[in-house]
């Protein structure tokens, strides 16, 4: 029998999910296309659904996600904000580091004999 180490990392606020990998994937891609909607398509994912999420994680974390740009010539869009963007780089950096740590004590642990 094989084992295999799996776990799942996200940040909460008042008992509330406010911040993990699914969050961070809509961010990323919202980063490459500029557009929330594009975002959400690329992950089969509603406008809706995408934008109530965004909403309700602005609303736990205390500050904005996104920069919306109404209309113009070329349409709206959104853009990610600073606090989003240095949200994104730490929540990396310390899951890097968790799944690090977790592998090695795994590792450690579940050692053959």
């Amino acid at each position: 029998m094989i084992l295999k180490l799996r776990y799942k990392i996200w940040l909460e606020k008042n008992g509330e999910k406010a911040f993990g990998d699914g969050p961070l994937d809509i961010l990323h891609r919202v980063e490459k296309t500029g557009s929330l909607r594009q975002a959400a398509e690329e992950i089969n994912m509603s406008y809706s659904q995408a934008w109530n999420l965004i909403k309700d994680l602005e609303k736990r974390l205390g500050f904005n996600l996104l920069k919306r740009k109404v209309g113009g010539e070329r349409g709206g869009g959104s853009e990610i904000t600073e606090e989003a963007r240095d949200l994104m780089m730490k929540f990396e950096i310390f899951r890097d580091k968790a799944k690090e740590s977790l592998n090695l004590h795994y590792k450690e642990i579940f050692k053959k004999e």
